[in-house]
């Protein structure tokens, strides 16, 4: 993408960009004459860097399985995000402006000059006048550097002669030799991107602008320049959007949000439950990757044009694998609840109770103001809700670990792209199952609770009624984890009556290791217990 952008500047120079998917497609032909509004706006749109849509999908089941429509993210998130500086750049459907890939800050917006005023005191005029000879002074400098900016601006060539619409004040920032270390060395291209209204150079021959074109593109034209580093796409991570856009609001621009009633770009999902589940691998990796390097929102870019709030949701998109750890915790202790028959969470005061439920009824009554605000209704947010469990668990625990190897151990994963729902049939690919690790842990942790709910109501059953009471509350937890899992068991179904062997023969080693592992060493029972017990004695 960033020789392609090279080389659109040597043909075209248009000043606008889009970026679209090989897997999508423009639905909406007044798509990017409605993000070019948001760019040529005469107040704020030379601000604006690159207006985002939102993604849309062909091809998925009505039930969304899988949460493929992200409508949580995209109608909730993203709005929100539209408020403080911008949405972040999710890779596709979007419309760049081409002056922001180029690594330059955003314009300032200039005061206005003060006015003198004949009611004013004679010492305000003094003032006034000293803002003057500072005025003749600058002009006087001006004259000076745009003899200095045609200077370079000839020494840039071989270009053709008469360089309309070149912006004269970023060439007088920076020489001819910083201009080749940023861009590289072609001396058309460093023309074009002084050209802020695009255009190619007035008197540019065909055969010039052709051997450019090839120059640009070669493979050894990005060496020792800051393409990929401070130009055009960022390197170092498969979430290169994320990273890119983060680059372009550390530089002080803002970006637009636009959702049009009909949608702008539709594409390809992976309905598949293992290719959903690599993709989700893909993005939490690009993000353990951002979060281990020194692009990192927590300490990078301080002093620049990001807003706080902004860096905030940048480093929630980058922190949120680390979050498989105690979601992890989470669903495997009301397994271990039922399992020992105790409950893990301690008694708790009265104050301390009432302070969590307030926290409980505050963050539910946020998440029916969302939803109803970005008119998402309680089907796509519980969808939104099992698919975090399910891929918190799995996708999120194994970028942490490959993140953690890659950068400690120099372990590179490989990237794949995600494959999408064939033609050759409706949902023909969303019943398809397909074997890979990350299906063990979700499989684990179902497969746990499940057994914990049988030992539980096992024990309550031949221990009576009094134990009915407490095993309600642990019964909740271990139920409510297995109902975010319900859709993971419906991918490992598929349109079978019955589960694959594979499964079946994984269930089976695993609850009988677990079961002879919990019969051998018990942590919840001491070692004076256990002879007390196996002597036959009674510990009272």
């Amino acid at each position: 993408m960033n020789a392609l952008v090279c080389l659109s500047a040597i043909i075209s120079n248009a000043p606008f960009l889009l970026n679209v998917d090989c897997d999508h497609y423009i639905n909406n032909s007044k798509a990017l004459r409605e993000a070019m509004c948001f760019m040529m706006d005469p107040i704020s749109g030379k601000k604006i860097c690159y207006v985002q849509f939102p993604q849309r999908f062909d091809g998925i089941d009505r039930h969304d399985r899988y949460s493929n429509r992200n409508v949580v993210f995209f109608d909730i998130n993203m709005k929100g995000l539209d408020g403080i500086q911008g949405p972040i750049y999710v890779g596709t459907g979007c419309v760049f402006r081409r002056q922001a890939l180029y690594g330059y800050d955003a314009p300032v917006k200039k005061k206005p000059p003060r006015r003198t005023c004949n009611c004013l005191p004679k010492w305000c005029c003094c003032c006034c006048c000293r803002s003057k000879k500072k005025n003749k002074k600058s002009k006087s400098n001006d004259k000076k550097n745009n003899k200095e900016v045609t200077k370079q601006i000839y020494a840039l060539e071989n270009i053709e002669e008469g360089m309309a619409g070149i912006d004269n004040e970023k060439s007088s920032l920076m020489p001819q030799i910083k201009f080749e270390k940023k861009f590289g060395q072609s001396p058309v291209f460093i023309a074009s991107t002084l050209m802020e209204d695009g255009g190619v150079p007035k008197g540019a021959t065909t055969a010039s602008l052709l051997k450019e074109a090839i120059h640009v593109i070669s493979c050894g034209y990005e060496d020792k320049t800051d393409w990929g580093k401070e130009v055009g796409w960022i390197y170092g991570s498969v979430t290169e959007d994320i990273l890119t856009g983060f680059k372009m609001h550390c530089h002080g621009w803002r970006s637009v949000y636009c959702i049009p009633r009909r949608p702008a770009f539709k594409g390809s999902a992976p309905i598949n439950l293992s290719d959903r589940l690599h993709q989700v691998l893909r993005w939490a990796l690009g993000s353990v990757e951002i979060f281990l390097s020194r692009h990192c929102p927590i300490w990078y870019g301080y002093g620049c044009g990001l807003k706080p709030l902004e860096r905030f949701s940048y480093i929630a998109s980058v922190v949120y694998p680390l979050t498989s750890i105690p979601l992890l915790i989470y669903c495997t202790l009301p397994a271990v609840c039922l399992l020992t028959g105790k409950f893990i969470v301690p008694e708790i005061s009265n104050y301390a109770s009432l302070l969590f439920m307030s926290l409980f009824v505050v963050i539910a009554v946020t998440s029916i103001l969302e939803m109803q605000w970005g008119g998402v209704g309680i089907h796509d947010w519980w969808r939104n809700e099992q698919f975090w469990v399910i891929g918190g668990v799995s996708s999120h625990l194994f970028a942490l670990f490959q993140g953690l190897l890659k950068v400690l151990a120099g372990v590179n994963t490989n990237f794949t792209v995600t494959s999408k729902g064939g033609d050759d049939g409706e949902f023909s690919e969303l019943y398809l199952f397909k074997w890979t690790s990350l299906l063990i842990p979700p499989m684990t942790l179902l497969i746990i609770n499940v057994i914990g709910v049988i030992v539980g109501v096992s024990d309550a059953i031949s221990n009576g009624y009094d134990s009915w009471g407490p095993l309600f509350g642990r019964l909740f937890f271990a139920i409510w984890v297995i109902v975010h899992l319900y859709p993971f068991l419906k991918g490992l179904m598929g349109k079978q009556d019955r589960l694959p062997t594979i499964i079946v023969v994984w269930s089976i080693l695993l609850a009988s290791i677990l079961s002879l592992l919990w019969a051998r060493v018990n942590p919840f029972v001491s070692k004076g217990d256990i002879v007390l017990e196996v002597c036959g004695l009674d510990c009272d």
